[in-house]
This record gives structure tokens, C-alpha cells and sequence, in this order.
């Protein structure tokens, strides 16, 4: 079977509940970023949840969550232990559509998991422990690129030399299959973190990266957001760069395409930059243009920061639809 839209990531079961900033500051939470934390600081944020939502995710998980909502074919390559938690992540995502090819596996480490609280004002705190699903590596990588499509990887498995193999592994083979490969930087500490290793990425085996605005002036180090976008767009093919609630720029080569963002009720900011990418890579993947694509992209933030969790919970064709973008 060939796929829409392969996707690697570290396979995350998210638990989601919600906090005051006191509790932040008590227990010691970086508000709104994600810090990674050792199995013990786990065990200790997951016993103080007062309220707790379990949902698969990962970043490029949650993205090809909603691309699958919007009818294209996807596959997710992660790796979770055989254990309750991993069990239920591969249950959850092959039930919402997408395929999961790496059956749970009996290895040593537990599953990955993140402990996300949600304050009041929408922000999220992410703190992950790095289980198993960050040890994926080229070996874990299943042959199902046949007839090419899109590959998105997320930075996030770049924390693990491991994570790296399976990157490139998965990128050479899309490429040989014809494809196109996709990635989003994830987080201003993944720039830094990997800062060289990411320019290489972008230059010389991806066709489309996104970041946020604090993204891609990390990752160029400069504080000029248009000149940190004009140097990525100078090496890679397509190159989008979201701006927190303002308008979304996209560039590629000489053309600058922005996509109008309209203020909205942040009630969960938890997926945002996922289902961005959703929007953006589905109008992508179905032939759609950059404007159209970009346009698809703020849609899908707009549904996904309205309520709780990282996934769209309404048609979003619908949405497209009453937009005048399909």
C-alpha cells in the first residue's frame, strides 16, 4: 500500500492536565516550552496530575492525525515498548486511521511520555521523558515508501545519535522513491541543540521546512526574523515560518506568500504548530498552491487552539470548505 504521508517522530503518549502558575513554580515547570526530564521527575509530575487526559501524540504524530482527518493516506514510523502504554498508542493511532508498521517491541526503556500542563491562559508545559521512542534508529525503519509521497520528521528525534540514523535512512529512501521530505524544527532548543546539523538537513536533503519565528532566528542566529527566513529559503525549496497569532509567511525562492491570521480565543495552545503543519502539508501533498496550502495551515491552528488536546475535533474539510479553499 502506498502512503500520502510517511511520518518519523518519537512516539509520545501525551498526558494532558491542568495547572495554575503556582503549581508551576512550585514544581519547578519552565512555562510553555518542553523540557526533558529523567524517569524519576516523570514518575513524580505524573503522581501531582490532579485531572489526566491520555492521547497518542508526538508532534508529526499529532500532524498526520489531521491530515488523515482530511481523507489523505498516512503512516506513522515511531517505536513504543510492549507495555501499557505503548499498547495503547498503537491501538489509538492504527483506530484513528493512521498506520503504525513498528509493532510494539519488547525493549528495555518504557514507553515515551510527556506530562503537559495547561494553565489557565492556554499556555502548555511540556516535560518529556525520553523512553524508547527516542532509541529509534535506521534499523526501526520499515520499507513502505514505495511510490513515493511526503516524509515529514520532526527535530525532536535529533536529541538521540540513534534518532539521526533513522532521519536519513528515512529521507534517502523517500528520495529514491521519488518523494518529497519535510521538516519542522520543532522547538527553539532543538535549534540550538543541533544547530548544525539542521542548516545541513535543510540544505541538502529537505524540500519544505517549517519553524516559528523564535525557531528560525535560533537556528540562523540573528535577530532579524525575514533575513533568518531569506537564508533557509536560500537553501530549501519551501520554507514557512508561523509568527504566534500574526500572519504566516511563506517563502519560496524569489516568491513571499502570507497568509492572514485573524485573532482567536486560545484555549489550548497544545497543537498548534502540528495541525499548522497538517493544514500546510495536505494542501502540499494534494497539489494544492502556497497560498491555499498556507491558508489550510492557519485553519487548522484555529480549530486545534480552541479546545483542549492536539487534535482537530470538527470536520475540517467543513472549515475548508466555508473558507472557500476547496
Amino acid at each position: 500500500m502506498t502512503h500520502d504521508v510517511i511520518g518519523i517522530g518519537n512516539a509520545v503518549v501525551d498526558v494532558i492536565s491542568h495547572a495554575d502558575d503556582s503549581f508551576l513554580d512550585q514544581m519547578g515547570i519552565e512555562k510553555g516550552i518542553m523540557q526533558l526530564i529523567e524517569r524519576e521527575r516523570g514518575e513524580l509530575l505524573y503522581a501531582a496530575m490532579t485531572d489526566r487526559t491520555q492521547a497518542p501524540g508526538g508532534s508529526v504524530a499529532n500532524s498526520l492525525a489531521g491530515i488523515g482527518a482530511l481523507g489523505l493516506s498516512t503512516a506513522f514510523i515511531g517505536k513504543v515498548k510492549n507495555d501499557a502504554l505503548g499498547r495503547f498508542y498503537a491501538e489509538a493511532l492504527r483506530a484513528s486511521g493512521t498506520a503504525f508498521p513498528n509493532d510494539p517491541m519488547d525493549v528495555e526503556l518504557p514507553t515515551t511520555r510527556s506530562m503537559i500542563f495547561v494553565t489557565p491562559d492556554g499556555e502548555r508545559s511540556m516535560n518529556t521523558y525520553l523512553g524508547a521512542g527516542a532509541d529509534i534508529s535506521s534499523r526501526d525503519v520499515p520499507d513502505i515508501f514505495e511510490g513515493g509521497g511526503l516524509l515529514f520528521l520532526e527535530g525532536y528525534l535529533f536529541d538521540k545519535d540513534d534518532g539521526k540514523t533513522a532521519f536519513t535512512e528515512a529521507a534517502a529512501r523517500m528520495k529514491a522513491a521519488g518523494g518529497r521530505s519535510a521538516i519542522t524544527i520543532s522547538d527553539p532548543f532543538c535549534a540550538e541543540r543541533h544547530r548544525a546539523d539542521f542548516q545541513r538537513l535543510i540544505a541538502e536533503d529537505m524540500d519544505v521546512a517549517i519553524g516559528n519565528a523564535a525557531e528560525w532566528t535560533t537556528l540562523y542566529e540573528t535577530d532579524d526574523l525575514d533575513r533568518a527566513v531569506g537564508m533557509a529559503a536560500e537553501v530549501c525549496e519551501i520554507v514557512a515560518c508561523t509568527r504566534s497569532g500574526e500572519d504566516v509567511w511563506i517563502r519560496s525562492g524569489d516568491t513571499r506568500v502570507t497568509a492572514p491570521v485573524t485573532p482567536a480565543t486560545v484555549v489550548d495552545a497544545t497543537g498548534a504548530g502540528d495541525q499548522f503543519a497538517a493544514g500546510f502539508l495536505y494542501g502540499l501533498a494534494s497539489g494544492r498552491d502556497l497560498e491555499t496550502a498556507a491558508r489550510m495551515g492557519v485553519v487548522c491552528a484555529r480549530e486545534v487552539i480552541g479546545h483542549i488536546g492536539p487534535r482537530p475535533m470538527v470536520e475540517v474539510m467543513d472549515l475548508f470548505r466555508a473558507e472557500g479553499l476547496v
